[in-house]
Order: structure tokens, then sequence, then C-alpha cells
């Protein structure tokens, strides 16, 4: 690594989201001269992306060197640092996840996770992340494996059951959400400590400090105005039941439990706000906005570059320089948290240094909350299970787990709307028999 770090980043037509990533790390005196590989099947997202790379390097003095792949192997050879954010199938598969459950009444909000949304994703992305795992055992077996593609725990489970790659799965809601809890609370997030655990997009703050002080009796007197409480309705009703707030949206975690969204009862979705097939929504803005960046990126305006608060940067950064820092990772949960099943991906608190991501032991979680995400875990682990053994009939058992869809289909919906998504998505997702 020493003196020029290559970064491998593979799905850089993420145009938007690598511009984040890749000004984070070049903001770094240590990374001003680094290898940047950038990948994508789509030629036209790659060379808007490798036209951001240069804006960004010019906005920040650096000088790195940006080389430009349509396959995966040069980008991956001998490289340091390997940063996923694929999304197989693109804009379509998402539209049939959506679609063909909602056939079958039943309804999501963001599909990209967990439920049956999740269980597909999942088929589609497993497959090719488990391949960018073992070329990099031969192309580069000492880097680190950044992933950002959802879903999250999935995803990581299936590369690190099939791989020996040092792996570890990023999301930015559980900084993101203390931010927001900072500001429910009117404290400066700066003065906010936490600690938090569970699994992606279900991770409950077990901690929260303020000036040495627990601060949930303050964020319980926030819960008393109704204002802030329409800001994020589902999530403070799952804090006033199960005890404690919990990382992702409420949105997202509107339709990872069977509380919220029934087809009987839309008095339920007036109530809590839930928006409804709000991640189509979010992909045609998206598209927009992506027309709008592949504009700048080939005018003559300069690039605004300020640090955000996502992880990939500060573990370049601690890794290369040994300088310590704590994140919160996705990563196999040997005995970290002893209350949840050994191997599944857990997202805690990581210290990251030279020796790269080292997990920090949890323990038990509270009862309460290990349940509920239990409840999500059987379902992971049946969908891993279900693609590595070729079993369709795991495929079935975790939709039939999935809290949110046997709350609202029978038996044979089930089993009759996964065969729908299975002929839907064809070609896409693997052949199970």
């Amino acid at each position: 690594m020493a003196g020029k770090p290559k970064i491998a980043m593979i799905g850089a037509g993420s145009v938007v989201f690598a511009q984040h990533l890749l000004g984070d790390i070049m903001s770094w005196p240590e990374f001003r001269e680094p290898h940047i590989a950038l990948m994508d099947i789509d030629p036209d997202r790659l060379a808007v992306a490798e036209r951001m790379a240069h804006k960004l390097a010019d906005a920040l003095g650096a000088k790195p060197t940006v080389t430009a792949h349509r396959t995966r192997k040069p980008a991956l050879d001998g490289a340091d640092y390997v940063i996923n954010t694929i999304q197989v199938g693109g804009f379509a598969a998402t539209k049939i996840d959506f679609e063909v459950p909602k056939k079958y009444g039943l309804r999501q909000t963001i599909a990209d996770t967990n439920g049956i949304g999740g269980i597909f994703r999942a088929l589609r992305t497993m497959p090719v992340m488990v391949k960018i795992a073992q070329e990099m055992e031969t192309l580069c077996p000492r880097a680190i494996f950044i992933n950002y593609a959802n879903p999250m725990a999935m995803v990581c489970w299936a590369v690190t059951r099939a791989t020996s790659i040092q792996t570890v799965g990023l999301c930015h809601s559980v900084q993101g959400t203390a931010w927001q809890l900072s500001r429910y609370m009117g404290i400066p997030f700066e003065e906010l400590v936490y600690w938090a655990a569970g699994i992606n997009h279900m991770n409950f703050y077990l901690k929260l400090e303020y000036k040495g002080q627990d601060a949930y009796p303050r964020l319980r007197r926030a819960m008393r105005n109704p204002e802030v409480v329409k800001r994020d309705p589902v999530r403070f009703e799952v804090c006033r039941r199960l005890g404690y707030f919990v990382s992702e949206s409420s949105e997202h975690f509107s339709e990872y439990v069977p509380w919220f969204i029934r087809r009987d009862r839309p008095d339920l979705i007036e109530r809590y706000d839930i928006p409804l097939d709000e991640y189509i929504r979010r992909c045609i803005s998206q598209d927009k906005h992506w027309q709008r960046t592949k504009k700048q990126m080939f005018s003559d305006e300069p690039l605004e570059v300020h640090r955000s608060h996502e992880y990939c940067g500060y573990i370049l950064h601690a890794h290369q320089t040994g300088e310590p820092f704590v994140i919160y990772g996705n990563v196999p949960n040997t005995d970290i948290i002893t209350n949840l099943p050994r191997n599944c991906v857990v997202e805690v608190p990581c210290l990251v240094d030279r020796n790269g991501i080292q997990p920090c032991h949890v323990g038990d979680l509270p009862p309460q909350l290990a349940g509920v995400i239990r409840n999500t875990v059987n379902v992971h682990e049946l969908t891993v299970e279900g693609f590595f053994s070729r079993r369709r009939d795991h495929i079935y058992q975790a939709a039939l787990l999935d809290p949110h869809a046997s709350a609202e289909l029978t038996i044979d919906e089930i089993y009759a709307m996964v065969d729908d998504l299975f002929e839907a998505h064809g070609s896409m997702v693997p052949n199970l028999r």
C-alpha cells in the first residue's frame, strides 16, 4: 500500500454516490495520489464517472491515476481496496419486485433490504457479489472489500460464506439517525454518545448519552411533541413499544414488521403516513438527477467537495495510517451478539486500524429486540441457503417466514407470488430446483 494505494470501484456508474466516496477519500493527504480504477458495464455512465474523478481531483488538488474499465479483472488486479456499489437488474428489476407482489395485495415502500423485494434482490445480487470476491481471492487477496449494495445482510453473508476475503458492509443509517436524534432532542450532534447493535436496518440504539447522562428520558420528552412524532411516526411507535429507537427510517421499517402496512386497515397507512411505492418514485427522481449530473460533469462548472458522513473514507484512512476510527459495519456474527444466530451478518461497532476491521463484542441484546431481529434473520438464512443449495423450497420458506408477507397472504398466495417473481425475473436470478 505504501505510496500509491489502488482503489477499485465496482459499479462506478452510480456517479452521485461515487462522487461522495471518492471526494471523501481524496480529501485525505494520504490519498492525494492513489490509483483509482473505475469499473462499470455501462460505457456512458463509466465515461461520466471518469470525468467526475478528474474534476474531484482538480477541486481537491489531488493527482490520482484514473483508469476506466468495462470488465472487473483489470480493475481488481492488485487493488488494496475494493468498493462495491452495483445494483443488479437496475430499475427494471426493481419494478418487478414491486409490481408482482402488488397483484397479490402485498404493498411495499422500499423493498431493497428485507421482505419479498429483499429476497429477490438478494437472488439477483449474491451470484455477482460472490464472483467478485472469488476474483479478489486471485487478483487481490489482501484487499478489503467494502460493500454498499443492498440487501446488505444477505449479500455480505453470501460473500463471507463463500470466500476468505475481508468484507465489511456499510450503510449510513446508524450515523444518519444519530444526527436526526440529536435534532429531535435539541442537542449538538457532536456531543451525543451512542452505542447501537443489531442487523442492517434493524439496529437499535442500546445507549444514548448526553453530557454523561442517559439521553433516553430526553428523547421520550420529545416524543410528547406531536410535531416531532409526525416526522418519524413508525419509529417513534416502535420505540414506545420496544423501548429503543431503531436505526432505519420509518418508511423502511414499516415493511419489516406486520403492524403497519395492512390491506384491510387503510387507516394505518394514513395514521403512520406510510409512503407506499416510495422507492419507485425515488428511482425516477434519481434518473433526473443523473441527467443533471452528467451535464455538470462535462461543463466547466467546478465541483464543491464537502466530506460526507460515509464511513468508507475513514476506513481507508485508518487502515493506511494506523490512526484508529470506529465505524458501524456489517460483519459475520462470530459470537459478537450472543443471542442472535452464529454467522448471520450483524451490524455492530467496529474498530479500524492497520489490522483492518475488528468488530466489538456486544453480548446479549434485550430479548424483545433479539426476538424482532430473529424473525428477519430467519428469512436471510433461508434465502442464503436456498442460493447455495439451489433449492427453491427454501425461497418459498423464506417468503413464508417474512413477517409482512405472512401477515397479509395465505400459503398458496405466497407460493404463487414467488413463482411469478421467478418467472418475471427470468435469467436475472439463479435457476433453483
